[in-house]
């Protein structure tokens, strides 16, 4: 099953990179600069040194599959590593466009060299249509109460998206650019770059656009939702009053609302991240009974991988894209370094400066300042990463973490998906409570 899901992954396995430069004098600088012994692999041959693989990228990968896990494990014991309430910016927040940005860096990677657009578009479409497929089943609804060992779908309230289905649209939307929207430009510079893949900036230009004018320039009206009481009592219907424009709050903002009229909220997450907030529980920032005076708004369902939240997340994807060019164009370290971290240190200072100036870090609404600010972190965090492993040899000390980036999506299915809880607790003994867990000591 993870053929199908190649580009996901770093799949530059079989095209070597060329001959790295700079690699003696960057290292032995940068011994000086942190009063460290930097022992460098270096190899007698160019060949043994073409044969050498981007381990950066699976090491960050790694990174990021490490920090969701741990956010999901952990997230319940620190509030710092859940997803923020509503608006800020958390460590569990990072997990989302970090992998986004390694989907676009492995793109680049995937595609420098092209056959056939046609049949590289026919593949595309075919994996993003897969991993699509593989979302509905494993967020769709398929898992209920894992205590209960309930399964099954109830198409009446199917959740149409998920994580992995945006990374399938994100994934999708970036090769197709990839391999349709490049310029037969040289590249010899930073500047000759850009006009290589200007067509690719203008994709994100306009997506980011779209987005702003969408979000604070859509009239949303009042809106109504039921929640499911006894089977033998009718739900009760709650009513939300916004005839507003441009708001961002939990009730009344316009990325919830094209979800409810194109999705329908029966098919959206039931269990939004707001409610957390000290309006809807009395335990915030963790969950709870509702407060005495709780807005109507609290338990509506909302889907924090949505449509138009999507659009953000695809112009994510372009910024790790425009790394793997840099990869592909570039074999200096220090030019590579110097071209990933001009751009992340921009991205991050521009959605700090729109914080401060009222435009929220928001992951659920994936606003304009928390795209720039995780896509310039990731960045950040993928310089540094490619500066201990590929430049000054680290790799052994990253092992575990270089195994884990390269079975990223199985991983993900099983920690992520609640599947590895499922075969732990599938197997029992007289009871679903007499289980390996309980055996353990952590069952109840």
């Amino acid at each position: 099953m993870m053929k199908s899901y190649d580009a996901i992954k770093n799949i530059d396995d079989d095209e070597d990179e060329d001959v790295e430069m700079g690699k003696e004098q960057i290292c032995v600088e940068s011994k000086t600069l942190f009063n460290n012994n930097i022992h460098l692999s270096s190899s007698s041959s160019s060949s043994s040194i073409q044969n050498h693989r981007l381990l950066s990228l699976d090491v960050f990968r790694g990174l990021t599959v490490g920090l969701m896990i741990l956010v999901d494990e952990a997230g319940g014991l620190l509030p710092a590593l859940k997803h923020s309430p509503w608006n800020g910016l958390t460590l569990a927040d990072f997990v989302m466009p970090f992998f986004l940005f390694i989907v676009g860096v492995s793109l680049a990677l995937a595609y420098k060299k092209l056959p056939s657009r046609v049949v590289a578009s026919s593949k595309a479409i075919l994996r993003a249509l897969k991993l699509l497929a593989l979302g509905l089943f494993l967020q769709g609804g398929y898992f209920h109460r894992l205590g209960d060992l309930t399964f099954g779908v109830d198409l009446k309230q199917l959740r149409w998206m998920g994580i992995l289905q945006r990374i399938a649209v994100a994934y999708l939307i970036t090769a197709l650019c990839e391999i349709w929207l490049k310029a037969d430009d040289t590249v010899k510079s930073g500047s000759s770059l850009v006009r290589k893949y200007r067509y690719q900036w203008s994709v994100a230009l306009v997506l980011s656009g779209l987005y702003l004018c969408l979000l604070y320039g859509l009239y949303v009206p009042d809106w109504e939702y039921q929640v499911p009481t006894e089977p033998s009592s009718a739900p009760m219907t709650f009513s939300v009053k916004c005839r507003v424009r441009g708001d961002v709050g939990p009730a009344c903002n316009a990325v919830g609302m094209i979800d409810r009229t194109i999705l329908g909220i029966q098919h959206l997450y039931r269990r939004p991240v707001y409610a957390r907030m000290p309006e809807c529980s009395i335990n915030s920032p963790d969950n709870g009974p509702l407060p005495p005076n709780a807005p109507a708004w609290c338990q509506a369902a909302f889907d924090p991988e949505g449509l138009l939240s999507s659009v953000m997340a695809i112009v994510t994807c372009l910024v790790g894209l425009h790394y793997g060019h840099i990869i592909v164009h570039f074999k200096d370290h220090r030019v590579r370094m110097l071209y990933w971290i001009i751009p992340a240190s921009c991205l991050v200072v521009c959605g700090l400066t729109l914080a401060f100036f009222g435009m929220h870090m928001n992951k659920v609404l994936y606003s304009f300042s928390y795209m720039c600010v995780t896509s310039g972190a990731a960045g950040i965090l993928f310089v540094g990463t490619y500066f201990m492993v590929d430049v000054c040899g680290y790799s052994r000390l990253t092992m575990i973490l270089q195994w884990m980036g390269k079975h990223a999506l199985m991983i993900y299915i099983l920690v992520g998906c609640n599947v590895f809880p499922v075969l732990i607790q599938g197997f029992y003994w007289g009871k679903p409570q007499n289980n390996i867990l309980k055996l353990i000591g952590v069952g109840g």
